[in-house]
């Protein structure tokens, strides 16, 4: 006689959680003077036009080569250091080595409003803002970090994403003080054959540098002009043409991000909060500041605190 054993059911396997889904292609929409922050790891491709986008941009290949122009000045991007340049300078990946294909592509999109407001920071702030395209030291970042912050990224954990722009804060304060190497040198301050393409984001420069260091004085779009000798309905034009973003908007936008970072500060009073964010009145400020963030400034303090 055979015993027969009972039928053991089959408990069906769980599968692994998807990462959180992420709309890609908006973190760089052209119509956007400030990008949303991402991070992606693709496989390197050609670009069929430039394009241009809010961000500090960075890139890294795992293998082969790629050669990109920005704004017609010719550099190439090896294999194993993370590039940086800003993405405001229209760029186009035209050509790869074809050892690219074994490997993948990691890009950061840091909105390029949220790096202007990184402390210390000095020449290198400058050079990307000037045009220049570099590549970190290899001490300054590695592969290993780098695909920790795209888990972060990709898990929709906004405290670990909060982490991540953090760390790259750190990353460009070492850059700053160990330096970097130079593949496109900054040339808004040059002459030469690209003057006539480069004199409007030159003027554009001079004008973003000016607001951030005087964030918390009155800035009017005359005075702003004057920085750079233009009259002001010719300056704030070609301001919005290369910043997709009026000269206005730009300044309440940095003055919002100032008064945010100095919120997390409890000894400050929010009327010292507005006052040292540039804001004429608190009526002024909390109206912009709700707008913004769908919040009053206390109540954003108490859940930070909380939270």
């Amino acid at each position: 006689m055979i015993d027969e054993k009972p039928a053991i059911a089959r408990v069906p396997r769980e599968k692994a959680p998807k990462p959180t889904p992420r709309p890609d292609r908006s973190f760089y929409s052209s119509g956007k003077a400030f990008g949303r922050f991402g991070i992606r790891s693709f496989a390197p491709q050609l670009m069929e036009a430039a394009h241009s986008h809010g961000h500090i941009e960075f890139n890294w290949l795992t293998h082969g080569s790629m050669d990109y122009l920005f704004d017609g000045g010719p550099a190439t991007m090896g294999a194993g250091r993370l590039v940086a340049f800003w993405a405001g300078i229209p760029h186009q990946t035209i050509a790869l080595s074809p050892e690219t294909a074994e490997g993948r592509q990691l890009n950061i999109y840091l909105p390029m409003d949220a790096f202007l407001e990184m402390p210390q920071l000095g020449r290198l702030t400058e050079t990307l803002m000037g045009g220049g395209v570099i590549q970190l030291n290899p001490d300054c970042i590695g592969l290993e970090t780098l695909e920790r912050w795209h888990q972060d990224y990709r898990s929709g954990n906004a405290l670990r994403t909060d982490i991540v722009r953090s760390e790259i804060g750190t990353m460009f304060r070492r850059a700053a003080i160990t330096g970097w190497d130079t593949l496109l040198p900054a040339w808004v301050e040059k002459t030469g054959p690209r003057t006539r393409t480069g004199s409007p984001v030159r003027y554009v420069v001079r004008m973003v540098r000016h607001i951030v260091e005087n964030i918390s004085d009155p800035l009017s779009a005359e005075d702003i002009a004057k920085v750079v000798g233009l009259h002001p309905n010719y300056a704030t034009n070609l301001f919005t043409k290369v910043m997709h973003i009026s000269v206005q908007k730009f300044v309440t936008r940095m003055r919002l991000i100032r008064a945010r970072s100095l919120l997390f500060d409890g000894s400050l009073s929010i009327a010292n909060v507005a006052f040292q964010a540039g804001f004429v009145s608190q009526t002024q400020f909390y109206e912009h500041f709700r707008k913004a963030y769908g919040m009053t400034p206390s109540q954003m303090r108490k859940d930070t605190i909380e939270g």
